[in-house]
C-alpha cells in the first residue's frame, strides 16, 4: 500500500474513511481493525463481481472471516424493491446475525443498496463502504444515506445509517470506463461550485487522474464537515444537492437511461444558468461550470422539455408539501440555499433551458 491518507468522520456512530493505493488486498486487515472475525456477506453487482469480488473475498477470509457473496445485474433499474428483497432473503437464508457484518462493494447503486439491507435487516447489522468508482467515492460512500428507488422516483425508500468503515482504494478506479469515470467528475465538481473554488480549478480542467487521490480526499473532507454540522439533511447538507432536483428529473424521464453524474451535469448548469438570468449569481458563474463539463466530456443541456422535468421533479423527495428548496450559485465556491412554492420551480427550469 502507498501512503493513505485517514480521514475521520464524527458523526452519531463515527468511523474513519481511508483512502490510498493498495487497500483492496488489506480489507480483511482493516476491517478485522473495526470488527472481530465474522460472517462477512459481500453484496455486489455483476461487473464488480468479476472484477475484484475473488480478492476482496480472499482478505476477508486471511483475516479469519467467513464470507458469501450476493450480486445483482448491475444498474440502477437493479436499485429496487426487488433486489433488497432478494439481498435481505440471501442473508437470512445464510444465517447472518446481528454480530456479522456486510461489504458493500461497488458503485453508488451497490453502496446504496447494501447499506438499507444493512440498515433493516435484523433491525441493523454493520457494514463496510468499498466504493469502486469515483462517484461513490467522492460522494456516496460518506454520509450514511441508503436508499432504493421506487417506481415514481429516485431515493424514495431509505433511511440514515453509517457504515463502520469506508475503505477506498483508488486503483480500482483504473478499470472503470471513461463515461463511468465522468460521471463521478461531475460530483467532484458539485464540491468545487459549492464551497472550493481552488478544488473547482482542479477539476475544471478535465485532468482529474492525475490528481485522483487528493481531489478525493478533498471531497470526503468537505462532505465530512457538512455531515458533522447536519447528518441528518435538515439545514446545511441540502447544499449537497447541487444540481440534483434537476438531475433526478432527468434521470428519471430516462427510464435512468441517463446517469446519475450525467443527470447532475446538466442539472447544475441549468440552475446556474437560471440563477444568472435571476441576477443571483456573478456573471461568469454558470460559463465557468459549462466550460468545466466540457473539458470534463460531461453533457449540460437536455432535450426534455420544462414541462417534463417539472413533473418529474414533483416527486422529489426534497419536496416538502407546497414548497421545495433550491440549491443556487452565487459565485464558484459559495452556494446558498432558497426555499421557493413548488411551483415557481418550473420558471427555474424555463430559464435554465
Amino acid at each position: 500500500m502507498t501512503g493513505l491518507t485517514t480521514i475521520r468522520v464524527d458523526s452519531s456512530r463515527p468511523y474513519d474513511v481511508i483512502i490510498g493505493e493498495g487497500i483492496l488486498d488489506n480489507a480483511g486487515k482493516k476491517i478485522a481493525d473495526v470488527k472481530n472475525p465474522c460472517k462477512a456477506a459481500i453484496i455486489t453487482d455483476s461487473t464488480v463481481r468479476e472484477l475484484y469480488a475473488d480478492r476482496l473475498a480472499f482478505s476477508l477470509q486471511s483475516a479469519g472471516f467467513d464470507t458469501c457473496l450476493f450480486s445483482f445485474e448491475s444498474g440502477e433499474a437493479s436499485k429496487n424493491i426487488d433486489t433488497l428483497s432478494d439481498a435481505l432473503e440471501f442473508l437470512a437464508s445464510r444465517k447472518m446475525t446481528r454480530s456479522d457484518i456486510i461489504i458493500a462493494l461497488g458503485g453508488g447503486v451497490v453502496g446504496d443498496l447494501a447499506g438499507f439491507a444493512a440498515a433493516v435487516y435484523l433491525r441493523g447489522i454493520d457494514f463496510v463502504q468499498i466504493p469502486t468508482t469515483l462517484l461513490a467515492a467522492v460522494d456516496s460512500s460518506v454520509g450514511g444515506k441508503t436508499a432504493i428507488d421506487l417506481k415514481n422516483g429516485k431515493n424514495l425508500a431509505g433511511c440514515f445509517y453509517s457504515p463502520v468503515l469506508v475503505l477506498c482504494d483508488c486503483k480500482t478506479l483504473d478499470t472503470l470506463p471513461d463515461e463511468i469515470l465522468s460521471d463521478g467528475t461531475a460530483e467532484a465538481l458539485k464540491y468545487g461550485v459549492l464551497f472550493d473554488g481552488e478544488l473547482f480549478g482542479k477539476i475544471a480542467s478535465g485532468k482529474v487522474a492525475g490528481d485522483r487521490e487528493s481531489i478525493i480526499a478533498r471531497c470526503v473532507d468537505l462532505k465530512r464537515m457538512v455531515v458533522e454540522t447536519d447528518e441528518f439533511d435538515r439545514g446545511a447538507r441540502q447544499l449537497l444537492n447541487f444540481g440534483h432536483t434537476i438531475g433526478h428529473a432527468i434521470e428519471k424521464c430516462s427510464g435512468f437511461t441517463i446517469s446519475h453524474g450525467r443527470g447532475v451535469a446538466v442539472g447544475m448548469a441549468m440552475i446556474a444558468k437560471a440563477a444568472a438570468q435571476k441576477g443571483i449569481s456573478e456573471y461568469d458563474c454558470a460559463p465557468r461550470i459549462i466550460s468545466a463539463l466540457n473539458n470534463c466530456r460531461l453533457p449540460h443541456k437536455t432535450d426534455y422539455t420544462a414541462k417534463q422535468l417539472f413533473e418529474a421533479a414533483l416527486l422529489d423527495k426534497k419536496r416538502q408539501s407546497g414548497s421545495i428548496t433550491l440549491v443556487l450559485p452565487r459565485r464558484i465556491g459559495e452556494c446558498f440555499l432558497k426555499k421557493i412554492p413548488v411551483e415557481e420551480l418550473i420558471e427555474y427550469i424555463e430559464a435554465g433551458i
